[in-house]
């Protein structure tokens, strides 16, 4: 995991693009707070119950314990398909052509379907279907491939093989995963912070998630969840610090683990805020699929502006 992250990273694209307006102010801070709250009541809304206060800071406690002993923590999860970092060095090396890459892609036939299927999808847009890897290389660029393998790499880390409410709450927490990595990496060059560290940490910032609904499986027994929004707000914090805590464990640059302690926190780091952003946007974007929540609400028309309206947009086709 320590030596692949790094591979990973590697030449991450920090050119930055025209700035956008800066995020706003305490009624910015509150319209988050009732996305984090609307969020977590539809998450948990099959399976959520009113818990006893012990049971609910039982839960807290240990994750608060966790977060302090990333070891631990780290083992919780599952590791990194080996299948990648052999490519991730190529992407570093600049000699390296798109065939070469192209051959390498081809030893795993997992690999080939998802980066054909990346280069047709909406994202890209292609303007004839792409039907072999090279064409599908050359659209997605290195950066582009660079994402994907992220991706891949990440998905068996949140989609655990678990049970109870973990199991079951997974695949939304990946979709959401998915949906934050590419909006915060859309909002990096605007705040002129790097639109790869964006997409890690988009990716990584709900590891510890899964892991809590595991705490709570286990405190509450399988298949329940405390669901009041108060301990949903405590439960999501915490979480992010025990991603933190992990994501520190494995190496992450500390750019990285810091903006996912800190995102949402008011203060100077850009890529914390191109974070926040990102998640703000993509929990929008599954409660208005979901239809919870309509395009015109006021969490929507109120909570982003222009450009970040136009990220929720681009988000609607996405697939996991």
């Amino acid at each position: 995991m320590k030596n692949w992250i790094n591979r990973l990273r590697g030449a991450a694209d920090n050119t930055p693009a025209a700035a956008q307006a800066p995020a706003g102010d305490d009624q910015a801070a509150d319209l988050a707070a009732d996305i984090e709250a609307t969020y977590y009541r539809w998450l948990t809304a099959a399976h959520g119950y009113t818990a006893p206060p012990e049971l609910e800071q039982r839960i807290l406690d240990e994750l608060r314990q966790l977060s302090g002993n990333p070891v631990e923590a780290a083992g919780l999860v599952p590791r990194v398909p080996e299948a990648i970092p052999g490519l991730l060095a190529s992407l570093n090396d600049e000699d390296a052509s798109v065939q070469d890459l192209a051959k390498q892609v081809a030893q795993d036939v997992v690999l080939v379907a998802e980066v054909i299927r990346e280069a047709n999808s909406a994202y890209y847009r292609p303007i004839a279907p792409v039907k072999n890897v090279e064409a599908a290389i050359m659209m997605l660029g290195q950066n582009g491939l660079r994402m994907l393998l992220a991706r891949i790499a990440f998905r068996p880390l949140i989609n655990l093989q678990a049970g109870g409410f973990a199991r079951v709450a997974a695949p939304q927490v990946w979709n959401q995963s998915v949906s934050c990595a590419l909006a915060a990496s859309l909002m990096a060059p605007g705040l002129s912070t790097g639109v790869f560290e964006a997409y890690l940490a988009g990716l990584m910032q709900n590891v510890g998630l899964v892991v809590a609904f595991r705490i709570a499986d286990r405190v509450c027994g399988e298949g329940k969840v405390p669901g009041a929004s108060a301990f949903g707000a405590r439960l999501l914090a915490g979480s992010r610090q025990l991603s933190a805590a992990i994501a520190g464990h494995w190496n992450f640059p500390p750019e990285v683990l810091d903006a996912i302690a800190h995102a949402g926190e008011p203060g100077p780091d850009h890529l914390a805020e191109a974070l926040a952003l990102g998640d703000r946007i993509a929990k929008l974007r599954l409660l208005i699929d979901a239809g919870v929540l309509g395009e015109d609400d006021s969490l929507v028309t109120e909570g982003l502006d222009n450009f970040q309206r136009r990220c929720l947009g681009k988000l609607a086709k996405l697939e996991a």
